[in-house]
């Protein structure tokens, strides 16, 4: 968030995806409902240390420490937040002023405020917990939303991995000799795949989660599928303990190849022929396996899927 922009909501004022709190020495509830509120509809942009009317009051110095700490602490806390959120407070400096800033994105999962359901409407968060229809509208929107769509308007191109796309297009030109990638650039083929869309209700654009798996570097997965690992655990000896283990939190490319490199180091591959041709059955049966437990997972929240054999057992 740049000086210039937060000029710029402040001219536009308090809407349906701002809102100005003054917190100027601590957080209220009313920060929380707006999280809440926010998460459950299509995300928000909160700001803290500013008036109602748009004025920059400041948080007090002193405690902007203690502020940003209690704000990651409450949203893992299940008695205020549940599910938890993973976000943290920005620090802008205008005029002298500090303001506190966090973009909430749209959670996947119905969102509760201290076991109170809230929704934004115009300016405002709205307790809808008593009332079943607004309460069931909320659910099966939710359920329509597909997570790996959801935009995230503020990843850079450079926080991708762009030195994987000459793999990506020769994989597409290897199934398809005259595939329409071969004369596209990076950005061409991004939008090509749907990796990167424009939210026309919304109005933001930008890469989706999606691309953030598939070519985002580690540190930005980590702060966009937060809950995201692949562990792989090898049993032989003694089934209640592991003999070897690996955990993998990378881009899903190159999570394929570790998790394929993984099973082949503990696994035989026994001479098996179709026809003339020797053919690995061990690969055949490791990249189904593998590749369907990185497809069709939720990485918005925690899940575990298990795959149990001998001597194997793939798990996330």
């Amino acid at each position: 968030m740049t000086k210039e922009t937060l000029k710029k909501f402040l001219k536009e004022g308090e809407g349906f995806n701002v809102e100005f709190k003054e917190c100027i020495d601590g957080l209220n509830n009313s920060v929380y409902e707006t999280v809440c509120s926010f998460s459950n509809r299509y995300g928000g942009h909160l700001f803290l240390g500013i008036s109602d009317d748009g004025n920059i009051l400041g948080v007090n110095p002193k405690i902007i420490k203690d502020m940003k700490k209690n704000f990651v602490n409450m949203l893992n806390n299940p008695q205020k937040i549940s599910p938890s959120l993973f976000l943290n407070l920005e620090e802008i400096e205008v005029d002298d002023k500090i303001v506190l800033y966090v973009y909430i994105p749209q959670s996947s999962q119905v969102e509760m405020c201290s076991n109170k359901i809230y929704d934004r409407t115009e300016d405002t968060d709205v307790d809808i917990t008593k009332s079943v229809d607004l309460v069931g509208n909320l659910f099966s929107r939710k359920s329509s939303t597909y997570t790996e769509h959801q935009i995230f308007p503020y990843v850079k191109k450079s926080e991708l991995r762009l030195d994987l796309m000459p793999r990506i297009r020769n994989m597409a030109i290897s199934h398809h000799p005259n595939h329409p990638w071969e004369n596209m650039n990076d950005m061409d083929i991004l939008k090509s795949a749907g990796l990167y869309e424009e939210d026309k209700i919304k109005g933001i654009k930008g890469f989706n989660l999606a691309a953030i798996l598939l070519l985002g570097n580690d540190n930005l997965i980590k702060s966009c599928a937060f809950t995201y690992v692949t562990d792989a655990i090898f049993r032989k000896e003694n089934l209640d303990r592991y003999d070897d283990r690996l955990m993998v939190s990378t881009n899903l490319i190159e999570s394929h190849d570790l998790l394929m490199s993984f099973i082949e180091k503990h696994t035989l591959d026994k001479f098996f022929l179709i026809g003339i041709q020797r053919v690995s059955v061990r690969s055949w049966i490791a990249r189904e396996l593998v590749s369907n437990i990185l497809m069709h997972r939720e990485y918005a929240s925690v899940s575990f899927i298990f795959f149990q054999s001998q001597p194997i057992e793939i798990g996330t």
